[in-house]
């Protein structure tokens, strides 16, 4: 089993993204018996999903965790839905901004997770990590990219599913946001975490 975690390059006016962060440092790691494989997308409408989809073809996982930034969340957040629309708030690296538009046109109106969710949550609890299950990945480019790795989920044979990440310490501090933040080691746990129960609920 290899399992692929995604995140994401530094976007708007952040100067650095704790997903990209997380990601690379579990590149190479062993989790369950399995090896962690990475890949950082750029903050593009279809062309992070270009990306997702050289990493899928090299990778061949059987579980896929794509990690993003959303400032202001109090914790680690385990999405349990990606929704058919792209709907950009602001514009990406490149300055494109779709507004109502849908990601896949043949595409159901909403994907749910197939990685556990509601464990990863409560694994966080007993950890004594702050985290909980949101039911938002917003309509930015962090839910095309769940929306694309679970409409090729059952095809190609994997499990999927994306966690939201708050800020830094610094980042709050470098942008004098009034916001929550959590340590990149902290995230990097929480991470682990998730792939060890989403490991543990694959058959064998």
């Amino acid at each position: 089993m290899t399992i692929l975690v995604t995140g994401f390059e530094p976007f708007g006016k952040h100067g650095s993204n704790p997903s990209a962060e997380v990601a690379r440092r579990l590149k190479g790691e062993t989790i369950g018996g399995q090896e962690v494989a990475c890949a950082v997308l750029p903050v593009t409408v279809r062309g992070s999903v270009q990306e997702l989809g050289v990493a899928l073809a090299e990778h061949r996982p059987e579980i896929v965790l794509g990690l993003g930034l959303a400032g202001g969340r109090w914790g680690l957040s385990v999405e349990r839905v990606a929704i058919n629309v792209l709907d950009f708030r602001l514009p990406d690296n490149l300055g494109a901004q779709p507004a109502d538009q849908p990601i896949a046109e043949d595409g159901p109106a909403a994907y749910f997770a197939t990685v556990p969710s509601m464990r990863i949550a409560a694994a966080w609890r007993e950890a004594g990590i702050p985290g909980y299950v949101s039911n938002s990945a917003g309509t930015y480019v962090c839910n095309e990219v769940m929306y694309a790795l679970l409409h090729g989920a059952e095809a190609q044979g994997y499990r999927g599913g994306f966690i939201h990440l708050p800020y830094t310490p610094e980042q709050a501090a470098a942008e004098r946001a009034k916001e929550p933040s959590m340590e990149l080691d902290t995230m990097l746990r929480g991470v682990g975490i998730a792939l060890e129960v989403c490991v543990d609920t694959i058959p064998r």
